[in-house]
């Protein structure tokens, strides 16, 4: 298949989805009540009562009271549901009234609920745009949670020993290096990656109707991503050609096979025996650290050839067999597309009697949903939540991926999730990506935190400020025109006094990912009860002109493939940027000290607060 005909077949076959044979039982949630739309600058701030049991609110706008409402489309190419209130609704005509409603959703699958009372606003031209930010530097509110950290994507593990490859790049060195920037300068702990049972790796075939093993590429594999100080978070695909009930139902550039097993015993003893082998290779104790996820997206068709019924059928062997090896080895699923599924995987375990010890799903372009109340009504309050896909477009060579857009959109995320899942793994680490064909320039709209040749993307720089946050979270005030919906702050406080305060302006509103002015805040920042001395404040930010390599890029002429003095600049701009030189400030008895800077829409600040 060319890279041309693959990406027909992509944007042919990723809307299609897998029959529902096997659903749960429907939820039905009442209305939220308190709908609430401010008008502001260039937007509309909604807001509501959340709902018991929801996981998520579907938002919908009218020109008139009566309608007719149409779900706001904010361009992310996936789910359409916020997780929960205050959303900034940029999407509208500037100075035309809009009309809002709001229903809850129990599932993705489900209808959703009644809607809510009637709000309307008409968003401004023109205004101050000015945001209040109120820190206190002694209320810690919890441990600062960190969803980035457990788990991380990538391309299937045999790049990892590749050769030459695009740009003149060494693929397996330089994914081995990505591995290891994400592990030492973001804390991450593990990857997860596609196809360790593809055919490029060799691990099943038969030989007169025996089963054969051969696991030297996937320990060599494995060898070299251990070596980078992360662990495997182990996807159990794609199918082996020789146990496949239909090896010509592929996907992606290097054919995986999406077929279910011909002989699901066979399909079995792969599992068992190769769990026992990583065992017998790495030790149980290690082991019992790896999560297995039983397939990639079975409710699309892409990804699967056959019916939900036969999933879950795949799915009970699977988690049986790794079940089988050891008592404690934790499996779980559906890993779906677009939140689909949960539901059904729960209720089916529960009645089967099989083993499901973690939930795992995928989305892009919002917030990841609250799946609690599933879990909850289901009779698995606590089962562990991993969100192993989620990104700012599912689309491949999207300009979006490379953009500053991206990057408040990764600290939304990540904060909106912290507390409430186990996980929630950027989709991918390394653009060296090879799905629909190997990129043909530097900035192509890759998946990847890290470019070819490993320099740091917006989105990569979002999660390096959320790391630079102290151990503990503070508590903080936001006030003012888009404050919640457009502008957000997640303060902290390190163990050795120092406050670190990252500050976001962005939109999910996708047909924005250039900027808009009028979403352009002005920030004001007080910090009280901080000690009596004086301090120093630096001032990081990630924007269109600061910590993004591709507008240095672009300044450098673009282009294809930077030459070696090309490279070298690149490396040279490879940092977090400071916006202005440090500030010195004298605190006095009352603790308190104000600062007053511009933050456009897309872009993140982050303050540091030393004592001297």
């Amino acid at each position: 298949m060319t890279g041309t005909s693959a990406r027909i077949a992509w944007f042919e076959q990723v809307g299609s989805q897998t029959e529902r044979t096997n659903p749960a039982p429907a939820r039905t949630l009442a209305a939220p009540s308190g709908t609430r739309a401010a008008p502001g600058l260039g937007h509309v701030t909604l807001d509501w009562e959340p709902v018991n049991g929801a996981v998520g609110y579907l938002l919908q706008r009218a020109v008139s009271e009566n309608g007719p409402f149409e779900v706001i489309d904010h361009g992310g190419g996936d789910v359409l549901a916020v997780p929960g209130p205050p959303y900034a609704d940029t999407t509208g005509t500037a100075g035309q009234e809009a009309f809002y409603r709001v229903s809850a959703m129990a599932s993705i699958e489900a209808p959703p609920g009644p809607p809510g009372p009637v709000a309307a606003a008409r968003p401004a031209d023109a205004g101050a745009g000015t945001v209040e930010v109120r820190v206190d530097a002694r209320h810690v509110t919890r441990r600062l949670p960190r969803p980035w950290q457990p788990v991380i994507g990538s391309e299937h593990l045999a790049l990892l020993l590749r050769g030459s490859g695009p740009g003149g790049s060494h693929v397996g060195d330089e994914l081995a290096e990505a591995f290891r920037i994400v592990r030492r300068e973001l804390g991450v702990r593990a990857v997860r990656a596609h196809a360790i049972f593809d055919d490029s790796l060799g691990v099943y075939r038969e030989i007169n109707g025996q089963s054969v093993f051969d696991y030297e590429r996937v320990d060599a594999a494995y060898d070299r991503l251990l070596a980078t100080g992360l662990q495997p978070f182990v996807e159990l695909s794609f199918m082996p050609r020789d146990l496949a009930s239909d090896p010509e139902h592929t996907t992606f550039e290097y054919r995986g096979i999406i077929s279910p097993p011909r002989d699901m015993d066979r399909w079995s003893m792969l599992v068992r025996d190769f769990v026992g082998h990583l065992i017998a290779r790495y030790g149980l104790k290690e082991v019992r650290d790896w999560p297995f996820e039983v397939w990639n997206e079975p409710n699309l068709r892409l990804f699967w050839s056959a019916t939900q019924a036969e999933y879950l059928d795949l799915y009970d062997a699977t988690a049986r067999a790794v079940r089988a090896v050891d008592e404690r080895l934790q499996v779980g699923g559906p890993a779906t597309a677009a939140v689909g599924w949960i539901d059904d995987l729960i209720f089916h375990a529960n009645e089967a009697g099989v083993p499901l010890d973690f939930i795992s799903t995928h989305t892009y372009g919002a917030p990841p949903l609250d799946l609690r109340p599933i879990a909850e009504h289901l009779g698995r309050p606590g089962l562990p939540l991993h969100w192993t896909e989620w990104g700012v477009s599912p689309t491949h060579a999207a300009s979006v991926n490379d953009s500053v857009w991206g990057a408040p959109l990764i600290c939304r995320g990540m904060r909106s999730g912290a507390g409430r899942l186990a996980s929630l793994s950027c989709w991918v680490a390394s653009d060296h990506f090879v799905e629909l064909g190997e990129a043909t320039r530097l900035m192509h709209g890759g998946f990847g935190l890290l470019t070819i040749g490993n320099l740091r993307k917006p989105r990569y720089w979002a999660l390096a400020v959320l790391e630079r946050l102290g151990e503990d979270e503070l508590g903080v005030e936001l006030e003012g025109d888009g404050a919640g919906g457009l502008v957000e702050a997640w303060p902290s406080l390190h163990s050795d006094g120092r406050i670190s305060i990252a500050i976001w302006n962005g939109t999910l509103d996708q047909s924005k990912t250039e900027g808009d002015q009028r979403l352009g805040r002005s920030i004001r920042l007080t910090l009280d009860r901080l000690p009596s001395g004086r301090c120093s404040v630096r001032h990081f930010r990630v924007d269109a002109t600061h910590s993004n390599v591709s507008a240095t890029w672009a300044g450098l002429g673009g282009g294809e493939w930077p030459d070696e003095a090309g490279w070298r600049k690149l490396r040279d701009a490879d940092r977090l940027d400071e916006l202005e030189p440090p500030q010195w400030f004298v605190v006095g008895p009352g603790g308190r000290i104000s600062l007053e800077f511009e933050l456009p829409m897309p872009a993140i600040s982050l303050l540091e607060v030393s004592p001297e």
